[in-house]
């Protein structure tokens, strides 16, 4: 059977251009889609105002595209961290969480904020790698219920060792989506990011098809599909 995929870009790739004219180009070019990375809108984005909000939401809509969600998370404001033993820093990055959820919410129903934010997320302070990975389940804990109040999906994303230490592997995603038990936290799959699985890309897929809600496709070195030698016909098939 036939399928066709819905296809959307990060209007990360675009910097700082006008929010219109990259809705513009996305459907000139052909994308259903729009992901946004929030720090590119305001350098606290949970504090855009909803006038603001309503103007983006209407100017995706307006050129027939779909709000998919938000990937990196925690690039601003600066100085944030949700697994630091610092209980008054991690309280307010996952304040900083619940409001990105409003934001998304805002932006379009249904949308996906994509838990990458590597940097933010690993060891630090002195603690080991369990428990940081239990400060994470915990502030993701805390926000479950506001994401599916909001109509949210917050989605785990694995990420390489060379990147982080804390949730690797998709298997290690998938416990977390486990352990939470919340409708609104979920995972998802890049391509470029399962650079250290040891399983073939299309096994994995497949077990974890349930749970995954987002793919982000890219070669293994970043760049875009086409640009190196990913064969990505398993996975897609899939």
């Amino acid at each position: 059977m036939a399928y066709r995929f819905r296809h959307a870009l990060c209007n990360e790739v675009f910097e700082k251009r006008p929010f219109s004219e990259v809705c513009k180009f996305l459907k000139k070019v052909g994308y259903q889609g729009i992901e946004i990375a929030p720090f590119t809108l305001a350098e606290d984005p949970g504090a855009i105002p909803l006038a603001q909000r309503r103007e983006y939401r209407s100017v995706i809509e307006g050129e027939g595209l779909k709000y998919v969600g938000l990937h990196w998370l925690m690039v601003s404001p600066k100085g944030l961290h949700v697994t630091t033993p610092d209980k008054a820093l991690r309280e307010r990055s996952w304040e900083h969480i619940r409001r990105l959820i409003d934001l998304s919410a805002d932006l379009g129903p249904k949308g996906v904020m994509v838990f990458g934010s590597p940097v933010q997320r690993g060891t630090t302070g002195g603690i080991n790698r369990d428990e940081a990975a239990r400060n994470f389940v915990e502030g993701l804990r805390s926000v479950a219920h506001h994401a599916q109040a909001k109509g949210v999906l917050i989605l785990v994303e694995a990420l390489p060792k060379a990147q982080t230490d804390v949730i690797n592997t998709l298997a290690e995603a998938a416990a977390v989506v486990r352990e939470i038990g919340a409708v609104s936290v979920q995972t998802m799959f890049d391509t470029h990011n399962a650079v250290d699985e040891k399983e073939a890309h299309a096994v994995l897929v497949d077990r974890y098809f349930s749970i995954i809600h987002h793919i982000h496709v890219n070669e293994m070195d970043g760049r875009h599909p086409g640009t190196g030698s990913y064969d990505f016909k398993a996975v897609l098939e899939v």
